[in-house]
């Protein structure tokens, strides 16, 4: 198993400049989307209910470079729609590496055995794979529509790793998620050698089909089911706030300017999930966009059930960085795997909101 340990300094020291330099709203995660085109039907997903025209589109690693320059996150996630089937992904790739990006290639791992084998990218602690892994065999191909994706996806991550890959999982989670199939998941997925698994309650988003997702109840419940008692060898790439969060003992505010999105529209208002319009630079992202207007305790009602790290895992990372108070509550969350607060009385963290409106829960 190969340990990336970039990220977590890289975000580190840039919260810490942020708070030196009194900036209220900043993005700890760029999430690039250089084409929707994808060669599957996930049923979590709409982005290939596009038009053909704006299927042929893409970005090129220009843009794609000057995206990264001009927001300044650390972290960046190249993601789509399948990035693999962009024809310069690995220039993009590589250039990001080369400006000391974090980077995390999002990818369902059909192409990536024979991308591999192309020899496009090298290993290095700034790259790390992200595999979609809905769960076990049955679980992630009834999930992605497409028989056989699993067992892809399992020998990608084998190649990646004996190749000197950092490689981590992606899992969104529905409302028939079986918590004691999962837990197997959890095992078969670090035997693997992954250095660490993503974990999302999937979230009912404009584009996506309708119907199977988690309410936030009901993902509090399968969280505190799922990650009960813990076994050792289980690693997440998440905050140990986060998982807090998942579990109903901290409760953040959505902090939804902290996992940006640029695709081939534009700057994506206000996040990753939802859709209310786009503009043309990140200045006017983060300075014209009425960020009160999103978030669970604004009142919007696209935003109730949303427990999704997009908008989450920022609130955790900025609250963890950005006080002593926080990062003695992660130290404490991370050694005995409680949260700060209870599922009866959950702490809550507002987000860094200057003017944010009172809203009732």
């Amino acid at each position: 198993m190969r340990k990336q340990l970039t990220p977590l300094w890289t975000v580190a020291l840039y919260v810490t400049r942020q708070k030196l330099r009194r900036k209220k709203r900043y993005p700890l995660v760029l999430m690039l989307e250089p084409l929707f085109r994808c060669n599957l039907s996930c049923a979590g997903c709409g982005k290939i209910d596009y038009s053909t025209d704006i299927l042929g589109r893409q970005l090129t690693p220009e843009q794609c470079f000057a995206a990264a320059r001009e927001c300044g996150a650390p972290v960046v996630c190249v993601a789509g729609g399948e990035p693999l089937l962009h024809p310069q992904i690995h220039e993009t790739v590589n250039g990001l590496v080369a400006m000391r990006r974090c980077v995390y290639l999002c990818t369902n791992a059909i192409l990536l055995e024979e991308w591999l084998d192309k020899g496009l990218v090298k290993p290095s602690r700034f790259l790390s794979f992200a595999i979609h892994l809905d769960g076990l065999q049955e679980e992630h191909d009834a999930a992605v529509g497409c028989a056989g994706t699993h067992a892809k996806a399992v020998r990608a991550i084998r190649k990646a790793v004996s190749m000197g890959f950092c490689v981590t999982t992606n899992t969104t989670f529905f409302d028939d998620a079986e918590p004691e199939r999962y837990r197997r998941f959890f095992d078969e997925v670090m035997a693997l050698g992954v250095s660490g698994m993503m974990i999302s309650p999937g979230y009912s988003y404009q584009k996506a089909a309708q119907g199977h997702f988690l309410t936030r109840r009901r993902s509090t419940e399968l969280f505190r089911k799922l990650l009960d008692q813990p076994r050792r060898t289980w690693h997440f790439n998440h905050s140990p706030l986060f998982i807090a969060f998942l579990k109903g003992c901290i409760d953040f505010e959505c902090t939804p300017w902290g996992n940006a999105t640029y695709n081939v529209f534009g700057w994506q208002r206000p996040c990753h999930l939802l859709q209310d319009g786009y503009v043309k630079t990140f200045k006017e992202l983060i300075e014209e966009t009425d960020w009160d207007r999103y978030g669970r305790r604004s009142g919007n009602e696209q935003c109730q059930n949303c427990l999704a790290h997009c908008g989450y895992e920022a609130s955790s990372m900025e609250y963890t960085f950005g006080s002593f108070g926080g990062l003695v509550r992660t130290a404490w969350s991370a050694l005995t795997g409680r949260g700060p607060g209870s599922i009866e009385k959950p702490l809550f963290v507002p987000a860094n909101r200057p003017t944010m409106r009172k809203a009732a829960l």
